[in-house]
């Protein structure tokens, strides 16, 4: 998810029990220091997406851990209902999310890495694992295939090579034997 789409999430976007989330919203900061909440740019950012088992132990824990501040602060916690939050519930600021992102960044001994740059990690990884691009398009949210192949598309070396291979295997499935016997 971009940062934009992450701090504006709330809990009811989540279902804990399917490991989705449904992503609809983004925050802005407008330069009058303004925070606004907006729909997506396009439909295609309108997008559930699948999580994995790790990170919705993560939001469960997280889930406790503000429900016990919320407590703590009574009538004080602003009920805003988002996921990322200040300790009284109200949004957090971009900037302020991508300071410290670089700070445990470069504490993990990764210096120049942006927040953004795990995002496009997160996408780099799965086609090299073979993910579908069009799955990977609808996890980012990219609003045409066309943008998530121009961006990604040379992280995975080899395409060609594979293709061809399937290929053969699929019409001539003798011809690697063959390949193999004459080959030694």
């Amino acid at each position: 998810m971009r940062r934009s789409e992450l701090l504006v999430l709330r809990w009811r976007d989540l279902d804990l029990v399917k490991g989705t989330v449904y992503v609809s919203q983004s925050l802005h900061h407008l330069r009058d220091k303004t925070l606004i909440f907006r729909q997506t740019k396009t439909a295609k950012g309108r997008r559930t997406v699948a999580l994995p088992t790790s990170c919705m132990l993560e939001m469960i824990n997280h889930k406790e851990e503000q429900q016990a501040i919320k407590t703590m602060l009574g009538e004080s916690f602003t009920e805003s209902d988002l996921v990322f939050s200040q300790p009284d519930g109200s949004p957090l600021l971009p900037d302020t999310i991508s300071h410290a992102w670089t700070k445990i960044a470069i504490r993990a001994g990764i210096k120049g890495i942006r927040l953004h740059d795990a995002r496009h990690s997160h996408a780099s990884f799965m086609l090299k694992q073979g993910t579908h691009p069009k799955i990977v398009q609808e996890r980012l949210g990219h609003a045409s295939i066309q943008t998530t192949l121009d961006v990604y598309s040379h992280v995975v070396p080899g395409l060609q090579e594979a293709a061809a291979k399937r290929f053969d295997e699929m019409l001539m499935p003798k011809a690697k034997i063959e390949v193999e016997e004459k080959i030694g």
